[in-house]
């Protein structure tokens, strides 16, 4: 892809490649959006749902009214005690809206029998770590106070994201530990996340798929989402995998998705431990010949693999 074939604009760091490299990259995402959009197989979500939209002040980075959509399955619009299934959707925390993925996301509301919260989150690098995590924390809030008014059990809330939004679902985890609101949610699922900053490590003791993606990777994060990367090196705020034993101690309860062949498995797969070790983490589901994308192609086996796998949490673990 003509983005990630530009090595010189990967490297140069300078504001003016950063930003060409950006719009390239957000184009090419953008096309294949459109090419999910025209997928039949993702109609049943939205003939089966109803899309609501909301609006949850904040003030941590000025007055920003974070939008949400909604998704409610219409066999439980009456339903008073629904789960609530809160999203970060993915693209780096750099690409994509919530509105871009919504046909898949009311899909699997439908499929988890749940009401489903989009949260359109800001993007880096408009929006600089750790204001873009904020946003999503503060729906969590919003969602947990007002639950009554949106028919929802508060005891049921539970969070998660993929890839850039696995990264800012696990950011709004150590928010939530941080100020001893871990409680809060029910369940966390950051999926295939980026966790750390491994991708400045050595790249001869990666796997293939990392050492492909370490340099894009590395200008995401220093040059895109850091606002002061040497200052943030061991925030967890810009990298949750650095959370102190005491926070994850009191993260939320944790699965982890992970892919066999995903660039993040290294870093996720320490993470996975140390929650181990905290006695937060639930299960490290790893998909077998999986790699970063296999979950976002409607009717291949590996959406199939993963749709059942959250209908499965859910029932288990939230229902």
């Amino acid at each position: 892809k003509q983005w990630y074939q530009r090595r010189v604009a990967i490297t140069a760091g300078d504001q003016e490649s950063n930003m060409e490299w950006l719009a390239l990259f957000r184009s090419s995402m953008m096309s294949f959006v459109k090419a999910l959009d025209n997928m039949p197989v993702l109609n049943y979500g939205g003939e089966q749902t109803t899309t609501t939209f909301l609006k949850v002040p904040t003030s941590h980075d000025g007055e920003f009214d974070v939008p949400v959509e909604v998704y409610t399955p219409k066999e439980l619009e009456n339903d008073t005690k629904k789960a609530a299934y809160i999203y970060a959707h993915g693209g780096g925390a750099i690409a994509f809206s919530a509105a871009d993925l919504r046909k898949g996301v009311q899909c699997i509301a439908v499929e988890m029998n749940v009401v489903a919260f989009n949260v359109d989150y800001r993007l880096a690098p408009e929006t600089k770590c750790p204001n873009n995590i904020k946003d999503f924390y503060e729906v969590i809030k919003y969602v947990s106070k007002n639950a009554e008014s949106f028919g929802v059990d508060p005891s049921k809330i539970f969070i998660a994201g993929e890839s850039g939004g696995g990264y800012i679902c696990l950011g709004a985890m150590v928010l939530l530990a941080q100020n001893g609101e871990g409680h809060l949610v029910k369940l966390a699922i950051p999926g295939v996340p980026m966790v750390d900053d491994y991708c400045f490590s050595d790249p001869l003791a990666m796997t293939v798929e990392e050492r492909k993606a370490h340099l894009f990777m590395q200008k995401v994060w220093k040059d895109l989402i850091a606002s002061d990367f040497e200052q943030q090196k061991t925030d967890p705020h810009l990298f949750p995998g650095k959370a102190s034993e005491d926070l994850l101690e009191k993260f939320p309860p944790t699965i982890i998705l992970e892919g066999e062949f995903d660039q993040f498995i290294t870093e996720a797969t320490r993470l996975a431990n140390r929650l181990r070790r905290a006695g937060r983490l639930l299960e490290f589901v790893v998909f077998p010949g999986a790699n970063h994308m296999s979950s976002y192609m409607p009717g291949s086996k590996g959406n199939t693999e993963f749709v059942d796998t959250m209908k499965t949490i859910v029932k288990e673990y939230v229902h």
